[in-house]
C-alpha cells in the first residue's frame, strides 16, 4: 500500500419500486434508469483505475458493478458484510482490508451508517452528504485509516 489509497463505496443504482415488487426483494433488479446509471458509474470508475469489485449479494448491487467488471476484466465478488439490514461494523473492517482502488457496492442503510462511523473515527468529509442511489463515496486511506471522504452525485 502506498502513502495514500482510494476506496470507492457505491450505493446501488436505481432499482424498481420495492413496494410494487412482488418477489423476494433480494432479486429486485435495476430499472432502465439504473442500468444507465451503472454504465456511467462503470465509465467513471474505470477511468479512476478501479482494481477489484465487492458487492452485496442483492441483484441490484451486483448489476450496479457488472458493467465496471466488464470494463476492467474483473469479477464482482460477493461479500456478505455489504448486505442490507446487517450491522455496518463489518464494513469498516472490509474497508481496512481491501486494496487500493477497490469498489464496494451496498445499500441505503449500510452506507450512511458506515460514513457516520468513519466520521466519528476522524474522517474529514469534504462535501455535503448525499445518500441517493448511484452516489459514489470516495474514501482516502492513509496507513490503513480513512482520513478523508467526499461524495460524487449520482450520474444523471
Amino acid at each position: 500500500m502506498g502513502s495514500a489509497d482510494t476506496i470507492y463505496l457505491v450505493r446501488h443504482a436505481k432499482a424498481g419500486e420495492r413496494r410494487t415488487w412482488e418477489l423476494d426483494d433480494h432479486d429486485r433488479p435495476l430499472s432502465k434508469a439504473g442500468t444507465r446509471q451503472a454504465k456511467a458509474i462503470a465509465k467513471r470508475l474505470a477511468e479512476k483505475r478501479a482494481t477489484s469489485l465487492y458487492s452485496s449479494s442483492y441483484v441490484r448491487c451486483v448489476q450496479t458493478l457488472e458493467p465496471l467488471g466488464l470494463l476492467i476484466g474483473r469479477p464482482v465478488e460477493i461479500d456478505k458484510r455489504l448486505v442490507e439490514d446487517e450491522p455496518f461494523e463489518p464494513v469498516l473492517d472490509l474497508i481496512e482490508e481491501v486494496e487500493d482502488g477497490a469498489v464496494l457496492c451496498s445499500h441505503g442503510d449500510i452506507i450512511p451508517a458506515t460514513i457516520v462511523a468513519l466520521q466519528r473515527r476522524g474522517m474529514d468529509v469534504r462535501t455535503a452528504a448525499d445518500w441517493r442511489k448511484g452516489t459514489i463515496w470516495v474514501l482516502r486511506r492513509k496507513r490503513g485509516r480513512v482520513t478523508q471522504g467526499k461524495v460524487w452525485p449520482p450520474p444523471t
